[in-house]
């Protein structure tokens, strides 16, 4: 009989990248057959209902716990880390088999920030870790001194979407995520400005929560209101339709671990524009199944923008590059066995 695994993670309700890695986990085969319980921990609300939130999850954790054989525990930035860690001290008290899967997005906010010791001590004391990319196994062995031999790199899976070949392609350039200075809004919005009266008919939209206002305000400034729209936290058809209808999608981000819009936009075979940070450089090849530009360099992403808006042959060997890769390499089957893999080495 397969042991029981306890999922430790945010709620199924919170906006953002690791949940939609555990939706995705959750589907697979694996889930049911290892008997997978997701414990939710964490919401995005106000202050007192997280605090409710979280002591209810941890008293409902207390009586379960014993139960389970092996606890996989989600953590990223250091706020996530502070919560997981009341759940990891009773697992090892327990001597349960741990397995610490890291979301973060940048070394320095995290494994190398004033709580280095704390991750160091977790990360220790865990039976092993997973993280995004190769990149950030080189970080975890270099910051926190961790044995090779413990660090997993298991990349997130695309999802599984519809691919409509009904819905004709429109001039969208489209961002997805939290609309934050470590997205590189700000650059975005810049670069679109800087072609947007030579290509009016091509129009920049924003999926997405966060500082919309501030973005509206930069927006404005640059006179470009009429070719940029916000249409906030989208998902299930809303999410769908734009992602069928973009013919490119732009994340510009600082830091990542490896993006979840970027997966998404592989799956819908969208020609993307993106940065070399975090798991992007393990996978992504200049001109071949991406365009890369650095951090903040407006006329480099100015650049690519043109090119991909230029150049439809370009577009359409991106659009098959990106759907074989959420064929293969992300392959949402293809990491589920390579989860449940690592469960049975344990």
């Amino acid at each position: 009989m397969k042991k029981r695994i306890l999922v430790i993670a945010t709620s199924r309700k919170t906006r953002g990248g690791i949940t939609s890695v555990i939706k995705a986990h959750s589907t697979q085969s694996y889930w049911k057959e290892w008997n997978c319980k997701w414990l939710e921990t964490h919401i995005d609300k106000n202050i007192f209902y997280k605090l409710w939130y979280f002591i209810k999850s941890f008293t409902k954790f207390l009586f379960i716990v014993p139960f389970y054989d092996i606890i996989h525990i989600h953590l990223s930035e250091v706020q996530s880390l502070k919560r997981k860690t009341f759940y990891f001290l009773i697992c090892r008290l327990l001597k349960k088999r741990i397995i610490i899967h890291f979301h973060a997005f940048s070394p320095e906010t995290t494994i190398n920030s004033k709580y280095k010791w704390l991750y160091k001590s977790v990360f220790n004391t865990s039976n092993c870790i997973i993280v995004l990319s190769d990149l950030w196994k080189k970080w975890v062995i270099e910051y926190l001194d961790l044995k090779e031999s413990k660090i997993f790199v298991i990349y997130n899976p695309c999802p599984k979407v519809n691919l409509s070949q009904e819905i004709k392609k429109e001039n969208i350039i489209l961002f997805a995520g939290t609309i934050n200075e470590r997205k590189g809004y700000s650059t975005l919005i810049s670069a679109f400005a800087n072609v947007a009266n030579k290509y009016p008919d091509w129009s920049l939209f924003f999926a997405g929560n966060g500082e919309i206002e501030k973005a509206k305000i930069l927006v404005d400034k640059f006179n470009i209101s009429s070719q940029v729209k916000f249409l906030g936290w989208i998902k299930d058809n809303e999410k769908e339709s734009i992602f069928n209808k973009a013919s490119i999608f732009c994340l510009p981000s600082y830091n990542e671990g490896f993006p979840m819009a970027v997966l998404d936009a592989w799956a819908y075979g969208i020609p993307t524009i993106s940065t070399p940070v975090g798991g992007m450089p393990d996978i992504g090849i200049h001109s071949e199944n991406c365009l890369f530009f650095k951090p903040g360099n407006i006329d480099e992403l100015t650049e690519c923008i043109v090119k991909l808006i230029n150049d439809e042959n370009l577009r359409i060997k991106l659009r098959k590059e990106s759907i074989n890769l959420s064929n293969t390499i992300f392959n949402q089957e293809i990491i589920g066995n390579k989860i449940s893999q690592l469960y049975a080495s344990l």
